[in-house]
C-alpha cells in the first residue's frame, strides 16, 4: 500500500514538473522498491509458496504488511514469523501486536531482539502470545525455527521485524524453495 501511495504521489510531482508521461511511465516500470519493505523474496508463481520479508516493527506497520499480503493471495494460508524489536516497544505494544498477528493463519514469535535496551522482566513474545487469540501461535529461538519452517511446508511465509531476523531470510528461501509445492 505505501509503495502504490509514493508512486502516486511521484507521478502527481512528475506531471506538475512537465515530464513526459513516456519517462513516467518507464521509472515505474523499472522500480524495485525499498529493501525489507514487502520483498519478495520468492515472488508469486502458479503452484508455488510466496515468501516476502518486511522490516515491520509497529503494530500499524504490521497490520499493512498482513491486509495487504493476504489481499494480494486470498488464496494462500498466511504464515508470519515475527521478532520484536525492543523491550520497551514489545511491553508498550503488546496488546496491539497480539491483536494484529491474529490476523495471520499462522504466527510464530522468535524472541525480542534487545538493541541497545537491557531486559524488561516479564517482557518477551510469550507475553504477546498469550493475548491473541490465535491459537495456531508458537514461540520459537532462531535455531527452532528452520525445522519447524522445513516440516510446515507454509504457502504465504512473511518475515518481519526490525531486528535480525534478516538473518535468516535466506536460510529461510533455501528450506521454502526446496519444498516448493503448494501441495
Amino acid at each position: 500500500m505505501h509503495n502504490i501511495e509514493n508512486i502516486i504521489a511521484a507521478i502527481t510531482v512528475a506531471h506538475y514538473l512537465n515530464i513526459d508521461d513516456d519517462k513516467i511511465k518507464a521509472a515505474v516500470a523499472n522500480f524495485k522498491g525499498v529493501k525489507r519493505r514487502f520483498e519478495y523474496i520468492i515472488p508469486a508463481a502458479p503452484g508455488k509458496p510466496v515468501f516476502i520479508d518486511d522490516y515491520a516493527h509497529h503494530p500499524e506497520e504490521l497490520r499493512a504488511l498482513i491486509t495487504g499480503a493476504k489481499s494480494l493471495f486470498p488464496e494462500l494460508k498466511c504464515t508470519i514469523i515475527f521478532q520484536p524489536h525492543l523491550f520497551s516497544r514489545t511491553k508498550d505494544f503488546a496488546d496491539g501486536f497480539a491483536e494484529v498477528l491474529d490476523l495471520a493463519d499462522r504466527v510464530i514469535l522468535l524472541p525480542v531482539y534487545p538493541a541497545r535496551e537491557l531486559p524488561i522482566n516479564g517482557v518477551n513474545s510469550e507475553m504477546i502470545a498469550k493475548k491473541m487469540k490465535n491459537r495456531n501461535t508458537m514461540v520459537l529461538t532462531k535455531d527452532e525455527l528452520l525445522g519447524e519452517i522445513e516440516n510446515s511446508k507454509p504457502q504465504l511465509l512473511i518475515t518481519a521485524g526490525a531486528g535480525d531476523i534478516d538473518a535468516l531470510v535466506n536460510p529461510l528461501k533455501l528450506i521454502v524453495q526446496k519444498n516448493s509445492s503448494l501441495k
